[in-house]
């Protein structure tokens, strides 16, 4: 019977719930999670100290861009479509401050678009037409991949190059296939993490600054 117990027991605290729903404190993975806080921690410090002057320099091209009456296109896979969504939104809507909606598109969003692309042609085109349709001169685009090596991104970059666009990576590693495909009036914003999780967690406190730099650019405190 009490062995029995024990298995029963056993059983509850590896789902993390133990008898009556009493928690069951596992040190492995309080552990764990202790170890992520702490390695983001590291991340975002040595992406703070190298990182800071590409940040400025892309902010006040997206400012520069926009104050010509210029807009920016955002695309991404997986979570970096996701960001590249929250970046859009930020502009569109707003990030702290009370200002008017500023031109942003998200080209990760329309989903007959992207799959009719995908279907007639390639998953890898599906930025890069979006972008000779919308895409002008002056206009910038903001290209996340954390690996670098998302073809579809790489070919949304030579698409907008073709189009007098400027490109602004968010990326992550070595920069991948994506970083020579950058010219010299681009800016690379690469983390210094090869961890996919951490990568995305700068990439977020980027495009805040990223916001932050826009706002206070176009719109300075009296």
């Amino acid at each position: 019977m009490r062995l029995h117990l024990r298995l029963n027991l056993a059983r509850s605290c590896a789902s993390g719930r133990g008898p009556s729903g009493v928690y069951c404190f596992d040190m492995n993975i309080a552990n764990r999670i202790t170890a992520h806080f702490s390695e983001s921690m590291a991340v975002k410090q040595a992406a703070m100290n190298q990182l800071v002057p590409a940040i400025e320099r892309a902010g006040l091209t997206m400012a520069e861009c926009l104050r010509d009456n210029h807009k920016i296109l955002s695309c991404g896979n997986g979570g970096s479509a996701a960001d590249a969504q929250h970046f859009s939104s930020e502009l569109l809507n707003r990030f702290e401050m009370e200002r008017p909606p500023l031109p942003a598109i998200a080209l990760t969003t329309d989903s007959s678009t992207l799959t009719s692309i995908a279907n007639d042609y390639s998953y890898d085109d599906i930025y890069a037409k979006q972008i000779k349709a919308l895409g002008q001169i002056g206009d910038v685009l903001l290209a996340i991949s954390t690996s670098g090596n998302s073809a579809n991104i790489v070919r949304a970059i030579d698409a907008a190059q073709d189009r007098g666009m400027l490109v602004i990576a968010l990326t992550g590693h070595d920069g991948g296939e994506l970083a020579p495909a950058l010219v010299d009036a681009d800016t690379e914003i690469r983390v210094p993490s090869e961890r996919t999780a951490r990568i995305q967690e700068v990439h977020l406190l980027i495009i805040h600054c990223l916001c932050d730099v826009i706002d206070r650019s176009l719109f300075p405190a009296d």
